[in-house]
C-alpha cells in the first residue's frame, strides 16, 4: 500500500547472491580471485553465480540486455564489497538479527530438501555447521552493505518543485502504469462481547505465565504452540533486535522495565495481549526479546452478532430509509471514517506503525495488492462483486491490527489503469523523483569512494563494460 518508506533501497544492490549455489561452486571447482576491493576478495565462482542469477531474473521478467552478465555481476559484487568495507570504517550499526536470519534461511533450505539435513550437506558439499558459518558471513556482509547504502541517502528529501520538474522531464512512456484502483466507504462493527473475549485471553496468558514461572513449561514452547504472531511464533517467540522506538508504546514501556531473563505481566496493545521476556541486556539501544501474542477469540454466535446487526442496517440503506453516510455516522465503530461518510483511508495503517506515520501519505485509493497489507483481503472480494454505488452484504473482516470485526462496504469509484499523472498520482511520482535523486547522490558518493579505495581487477575482466569507469585504475 502506501506504507512503504520513502527511503527505499535505490536499486543499486539488486543482487542478493544465491547463497546455496555459491557454496556448491566453491567446494568443487578450482577458484581464483578476479577482483579485490579494499581488503575483500571476489572469486570467479561468485561472479559466475551472480551472472547466472542476473540472467535468470531477466528471463523471468521477460527482457535481456546487451551487457555481459559476468561483467555486470562483478560490478555489483564490487559495489557490495565497497559498501561493506565503508560500513566497517564508519561503524555502521546493524538492526538486523543475523543469527535469526541464518536460521530462517537454513530452515527454508532444509525444507526444500524434504527436511533432510544430510541431503542439504550433500548438495552444499559441506557439513551443516560449515554452511551455517558461510551463510552468517554472507548475510552479515549483505546487511552491512544495505545499511551503509541506506545511511548515505537517509537524509535526502525532495520538494514539490523538484517533483514537478521531474515529472515534466518525463515522457509518457517513461511513466509507470497505475493499476486499477478502488475508492470505497465502510461501516464497521466489533463484537459486543469484546470485553468478555479480552478477559478470557488475559486469563489464558496468566495461566501460561504461571507455567513459565513454575518451570512446567517455557516461553519458546508455548510461543510455538499458541502465539498468533506469524513473524515470531515458529522461532519460539524470538524477535529480531529492535530499538524501543520501533515498538508500540505499551509494549516498549513494559520491555524497558525488564531485566535479562525476567518475564513481564500481561501487556495489552492494539495487536492483542502479550507476555514478554527480555533475553539479554540491551546493546547499543537494541533489545533482544521474545514474546507470546494472543488475540481475543469469539464463539460463532459472538462472531455473527455484529454481522446480523450490519445486515439490518444494509437493508435500510437499500430501501432508502437511511443513507450510507448517515448509517456510518450513527452505527460505525470506526471513529476515523464515520465522520467522513465512512470513506476508507490508510490513515489507521500509517498511525499503527511508527516507521510509516507520515500523514502526507494518507490515501483513499487502493490497488488490488493493497488489500491484505493491513486490510483484510475480504474487502477486495466484496468490492469486486459490486457496481459503483452498490452496498455489500455484511461480512467478517479484521482491522489493521488483526482484530476481528464485521464490515459492510460501498463502492464509490473505480479508477481504471492509467499512466501516472502529477495531479492524481502525486505520491507515485514523488517516490520516483525521490528515488532518482537518491540514486544521483548515491552514485556521486560511490564514485568518490571508488577513487579512494584500493581496487584490483584481473586483466581478463578489465576491458569489460562498467557503469563506473573508475573501477579500472
Amino acid at each position: 500500500m502506501f506504507n512503504k518508506q520513502v527511503l527505499t533501497t535505490i536499486l543499486i544492490l539488486t543482487i542478493l547472491l544465491p547463497l546455496g549455489a555459491l557454496a556448491q561452486k566453491r567446494q568443487v571447482v578450482l577458484d581464483r580471485v578476479v577482483a579485490i576491493v579494499g581488503g575483500s576478495a571476489i572469486l570467479y565462482s561468485e561472479v559466475e553465480e551472480a551472472a547466472n542469477e542476473l540472467v535468470a531474473q531477466r528471463r523471468a521478467a521477460g527482457y535481456t540486455t546487451d551487457r555481459d552478465p559476468m561483467n555486470e555481476g562483478l560490478e555489483e559484487l564490487m559495489k557490495q564489497k565497497l559498501l561493506y568495507n565503508q560500513a566497517l570504517i564508519d561503524s555502521i550499526e546493524l538492526n538486523a538479527d543475523i543469527n535469526s536470519m541464518v536460521e530462517d534461511y537454513l530452515q527454508r533450505m532444509i525444507a526444500e530438501e524434504g527436511g533432510s539435513i544430510s541431503q542439504l550437506e550433500t548438495k552444499q558439499h559441506m557439513p551443516l555447521y560449515n554452511y551455517r558459518e558461510f551463510l552468517r558471513q554472507k548475510l552479515t556482509e549483505q546487511q552491512y552493505a544495505q545499511s551503509m547504502q541506506g545511511s548515505v541517502v537517509s537524509d535526502v528529501t525532495i520538494t514539490p518543485g523538484e517533483v514537478e520538474r521531474f515529472f515534466k522531464n518525463k515522457k509518457v512512456d517513461e511513466l509507470p502504469l497505475v493499476p486499477e484502483q478502488y475508492v470505497y466507504a465502510h461501516i464497521v462493527r466489533y463484537p459486543s462481547s469484546q470485553a468478555a473475549a479480552k478477559q478470557r485471553t488475559k486469563e489464558r496468558l496468566l495461566e501460561m505465565r504461571e507455567r513459565i514461572i513454575t518451570g512446567t513449561s517455557s516461553l519458546p514452547v508455548l510461543a510455538r504452540t499458541y502465539s498468533v504472531d506469524p513473524g515470531t511464533a515458529m522461532q519460539g517467540g524470538e524477535h529480531p533486535l529492535a530499538p524501543l522506538s520501533q515498538l508500540t508504546p505499551p509494549f516498549a514501556e513494559a520491555l524497558a522495565k525488564l531485566k535479562p531473563g525476567q518475564l513481564s505481566e500481561v501487556v495489552e496493545t492494539e495487536y492483542g495481549f502479550h507476555l514478554i521476556e527480555l533475553m539479554e541486556a540491551p546493546r547499543n539501544g537494541l533489545y533482544h526479546f521474545r514474546h507470546i501474542l494472543l488475540k481475543p477469540s469469539y464463539t460463532i454466535e459472538e462472531q455473527l452478532e455484529p454481522t446480523y446487526y450490519l445486515d439490518s442496517i444494509v437493508k435500510l440503506i437499500r430501501a432508502d430509509s437511511i443513507s450510507f453516510e448517515e448509517a456510518a455516522l450513527k452505527h460505525s465503530e470506526d471513529n476515523l471514517s464515520k465522520m467522513n461518510g465512512g470513506l476508507v483511508s490508510n490513515h489507521d495503517l500509517l498511525m499503527s506503525n511508527p516507521n510509516y506515520s507520515n500523514v502526507k501519505l494518507t490515501a483513499t485509493k487502493f490497488k488490488k495488492e493493497d488489500f491484505g497489507d493491513g486490510k483484510s483481503y475480504s474487502d477486495y472480494i466484496a468490492l469486486s462483486k459490486l457496481k459503483v454505488g452498490e452496498v455489500s452484504d455484511a461480512f467478517i473482516s479484521e482491522d489493521v491490527q488483526g482484530n476481528q470485526l464485521s464490515r459492510a462496504v460501498k463502492l464509490l469509484e473505480i479508477i481504471p489503469t492509467h499512466p501516472a499523472s502529477l495531479t492524481d498520482d502525486y505520491l507515485t511520482i514523488e517516490e520516483m523523483a525521490l528515488n532518482d535523486k537518491q540514486a544521483t547522490i548515491f552514485n556521486k558518493w560511490l564514485s568518490e569512494k571508488i577513487d579512494g579505495i584500493y581496487v584490483y581487477i584481473a586483466p581478463d575482466f578489465r576491458k569489460g563494460e562498467f557503469e563506473f569507469k573508475n573501477w579500472v585504475k
